[in-house]
């Protein structure tokens, strides 16, 4: 039995599936996805959770478990260039996943000693993700003890328990291209400056490994992950949200929706919100350290009129306020929006025209905020003028863009909150030493014999790879470790 839809619990499921196993997934909602979320509003196609989709290998082992591949299912374009970086001083730098571009892209913005300190930088990111995939991404832990291997040796010696902001300094010194390589701590939830450098390998995911795009939009994903669990004999039950867990001593023996319906189950895997997780089993683990939730952010959706002259055509645009070290102690520490805001754009429409109405442009404006334990603004008061200021930033930053804009949909703190997120974060836990690897909420809980836990709040961790891992991982649990591929490891 898998609780929940998502990533992490399509992963299970399949992986499950792949090894025998009879499976039945119960989800809340009318169709898959979970926090890869979608709305459908006056003809547009929208994706309300995550929009930079990275590592496919990751999803050709997830589809290889059933035998099949995901060019069976669904097909990934690579997003080219994977981001376009705007600062607040008129310069741009389009980041590329080709080494070879990108150092010339790069001796053209900053010159050549930057460029060359690309290069280093590149093969530290390369080394930094294959001495932590399989040693920490791609495993389950015990105790902390199971960090005690030559690879963790191996991964101190270049630096990955030192700090993300100044390991990244040895290699650059242009503040802009600094911006480009420790933005993405903002998914971790911990200032660069502060954060692991371990972490750098989020950096290596988009900037190294690639960006794409799935035609239909990110939706095509989970949709196309449950296609191929349901050929494979998964069973799907769309609306059922849970009640309950029965239980029999140590071990679950049924799940309960709220219609009332019963379930038995020989081991289930819980993909819920962890403080429902909890809730559910009856249990909260103890903690030295009382858990950390991660920055949370306004995400809004606008339908434009398509430009008439692109003039970037970049599919993901993130617009660096001149304030960026201000933005998270802003959002972090003071609990308040940013100031000078910095935006992450993303214009599906670029990838698959049908996401749009024919002659329309379709934005996804992405502003991060403060989760609602430390957050002080009343959103559904003030929403309306922080969408028009966001939308104002955009047209002042990209004026080609914006034209006869409507507001289609905006989700708030206080929105992911009352969609059952804990302390209003579709980015779960931070992920400060506290909360990494085996520090983590664990996916076992102590006491019950058969319930595993995967997603975003257990291992290993937020974003897109990781929730389908942690499935994969979850699958582990129940059924003992299955056959894995080695990472492809991009150097050149």
């Amino acid at each position: 039995m898998v609780v929940g839809a998502g990533l992490a619990g399509l992963s299970a499921a399949m992986h499950l599936a792949g090894r025998g196993r009879q499976v039945t997934v119960v989800e809340r909602d009318p169709h898959p996805g979970g926090r890869m979320g979608r709305a459908d509003v006056n003809g547009y196609r929208l994706d309300t959770g995550p929009t930079v989709l990275t590592m496919p290998d990751i999803i050709d082992e997830t589809f290889a478990a059933l035998g099949e591949t995901t060019s069976d299912r669904v097909h990934l374009d690579p997003v080219l260039p994977a981001y376009r970086a705007s600062f607040a001083d008129g310069t741009s730098l389009d980041v590329h996943t080709d080494p070879g571009v990108m150092a010339a892209e790069i001796e053209r913005f900053a010159g050549p000693e930057e460029a060359a300190g690309y290069a280093r930088m590149r093969q530290w990111l390369s080394k930094l993700y294959e001495l932590e995939f399989n040693g920490f991404i791609n495993a389950n832990f015990d105790s902390p003890l199971s960090l005690l291997t030559p690879q963790l040796a191996r991964l101190a010696a270049i630096g990955g328990f030192r700090r993300w902001e100044p390991m990244v300094r040895r290699f650059l010194s242009d503040e802009r291209l600094l911006r480009v390589f420790t933005f993405q701590a903002l998914y971790v939830g911990v200032p660069p400056r502060r954060a692991l450098a371990a972490y750098a390998v989020i950096a290596y995911m988009d900037t190294v490994s690639g960006v794409y795009f799935p035609r239909g939009g990110m939706r095509a994903l989970p949709d196309a992950m449950a296609a191929a669990a349901a050929d494979a004999g998964v069973e799907f039950r769309y609306d059922a949200p849970v009640s309950a867990l029965e239980r029999s001593g140590s071990r679950v023996t049924a799940v309960r929706t709220v219609t009332g319906e019963r379930i038995p189950a020989d081991a289930v895997v819980l993909t819920t919100e962890l403080p429902d997780t909890y809730r559910l089993l009856g249990r909260t683990p103890r903690r030295m350290v009382p858990l950390r939730p991660a920055p949370s952010a306004v995400v809004a959706h606008f339908g434009t009129r398509a430009p008439a002259q692109d003039t970037d055509g970049s599919h993901h645009t993130i617009l660096f306020g001149d304030a960026w070290e201000r933005t998270f102690d802003e959002i972090i520490d003071q609990g308040r929006p940013m100031a000078d805001p910095s935006l992450l754009v993303t214009r599906p429409a670029l990838g698959d025209p049908s996401v749009a109405p024919p002659g329309r442009d379709l934005l996804y404006v992405l502003a991060p905020a403060p989760n609602t334990d430390v957050g002080h603004r009343d959103w559904d008061a003030d929403q309306d003028g922080y969408t028009s200021h966001m939308l104002d930033t955009v047209r002042e930053r990209m004026p080609h863009l914006g034209d006869d804009a409507e507001l289609l949909r905006v989700v708030t703190p206080r929105d992911w909150a009352r969609q059952g997120m804990a302390s209003g974060t579709p980015f779960a836990l931070s992920h400060t030493f506290a909360q990494t690897g085996p520090f983590r909420p664990a996916n076992t809980i102590r006491g019950i014999d058969n319930a595993v836990l995967a997603g975003s709040s257990t291992v290993p961790g937020v974003g897109i790879p990781t929730a389908i891992v942690s499935g994969r991982l979850a699958a582990d649990r129940v059924t003992g470790a299955g056959s894995r591929t080695q990472p492809r490891v991009v150097t050149q």
